[in-house]
């Protein structure tokens, strides 16, 4: 069996350290001993993009913030049903993350980092949701495994009442706001409720081909 090599490591302000693996041609990123991503499995973070497109009004010209880049596997996705005018702006927390998909994982990537649909800023996504200017058609959050600050404990505000009411009030009239997770919380779909949200939860499995583990997308509206 093939073992993990290190790559790299980065810090997550206010929170732990992020740590690149490589095993074969399989990338790991890990946070503690919580394994993040891996490039083994992307189906669900495609899911996570491919179906809030599908519930958006019109994917040609869409606005769309993505909050965290992770190994690109939602942004690749979004990219290839969003029409031409359309412009995704990624909300990314560690620059080591862009880094390391122009580098050692430039082939993951595949160029997406470089269309011109495409913004990459350096921030919190918390912050891009309450920019002044913000009207997205869909947020898509993959920030932590879940409503809750795994990454670091600031995250914590995203899913909190004042961070969904935020979130609400950046989408324009039926947008989505859709939040992946790595298991069910019924807890937080109640909050998604009593936030004002039309809230629909779906099922998906974490590989592309429908196999591996069944993780949750909530699509709220």
């Amino acid at each position: 069996m093939k073992t993990r090599q290190l790559i790299d490591s980065a810090p997550v302000p206010g929170g732990d350290e992020l740590r690149l693996f490589q095993r074969g041609d399989e990338y790991i990123i890990a946070l503690g001993g919580n394994e993040l991503m891996s490039s083994r499995m992307s189906g669900s973070e495609e899911a996570l993009a491919t179906m809030s497109c599908a519930r958006l009004r019109d994917p040609g010209s869409a606005q769309m913030l993505i909050g965290g880049y992770g190994m690109g596997f939602t942004l690749r996705a979004a990219l290839a049903v969003l029409g031409p005018q359309a412009r995704v702006t990624v909300a990314e927390l560690v620059p080591d993350i862009i880094d390391w998909a122009r580098g050692p994982m430039a082939t993951l990537a595949a160029g997406c980092l470089d269309d011109p649909r495409v913004e990459i800023v350096i921030a919190d996504v918390a912050a891009t949701i309450a920019a002044p200017a913000a009207a997205f058609d869909a947020i898509l959050l993959d920030v932590d495994n879940g409503p809750d600050g795994l990454t670091r404990p600031d995250n914590d505000r995203i899913y909190s009442p004042a961070g969904l009411a935020k979130a609400k009030a950046a989408l324009k009239p039926g947008g989505v706001l859709a939040i992946w997770s790595a298991a069910p919380d019924a807890s937080f779909t109640r909050r998604l409720t009593a936030a004002g949200f039309a809230v629909e939860q779906v099922s998906v499995r974490a590989r592309s081909n429908g196999k591996g583990a069944r993780h949750v997308i909530w699509f709220a509206r």
